[in-house]
């Protein structure tokens, strides 16, 4: 049976320490002890790695040696990441000074994830934001993807 292909965004990664919201912080940690148990392909984007080198220490040591506990493969930036991120800015999926968030998202669809694990509310695990991306996708002859939060995947194996 092939493994779900999980793209992790940096919102995940900093809710592994994320005190001030204990419930998805249980929920991360959770989901990161599956996540080592290797029934997963993850992936993560040089996005990711530029959003978790801003993290003060301890934190970023702390993020870095959590990393360590799982297997995932760093995503290489690429022109058609570059241009899929900026069609989700031309037809309105998100504003352009949210355009980390589109290059989550197109990282992802690029190399065909099937899910997008995130715990931003605000730009990814949104209703329109998910149906904007399904549309931009199909136009671009992309599949869809589905984008939600650490929660949901574990109740799917719960």
């Amino acid at each position: 049976m092939r493994k779900l292909k999980i793209y992790i965004d940096t919102s995940v990664i900093s809710h592994l320490f994320a005190d001030d919201t204990p419930d998805k912080m249980a929920d991360t940690n959770r989901l990161w002890r599956d996540l080592a148990k290797d029934g997963y392909e993850i992936f993560i984007s040089p996005t990711v790695t530029e959003e978790l080198e801003e993290c003060r220490e301890p934190k970023r040591s702390q993020i870095y040696q959590r990393l360590g506990e799982i297997t995932f493969q760093l995503l290489e930036k690429t022109n058609e990441v570059n241009q899929l991120a900026h069609e989700y800015i031309n037809h309105g999926v998100l504003k352009e000074k949210s355009f980390d968030d589109c290059m989550h998202i197109a990282f992802a669809v690029v190399y065909n994830c099937d899910v997008i694990i995130s715990w931003n509310f605000k730009h990814l695990v949104n209703f329109k934001t998910i149906n904007k991306v399904k549309i931009v996708n199909a136009i671009n002859q992309y599949r869809e993807i589905s984008i939600i939060t650490p929660t949901m995947l574990l109740e799917e194996g719960d």
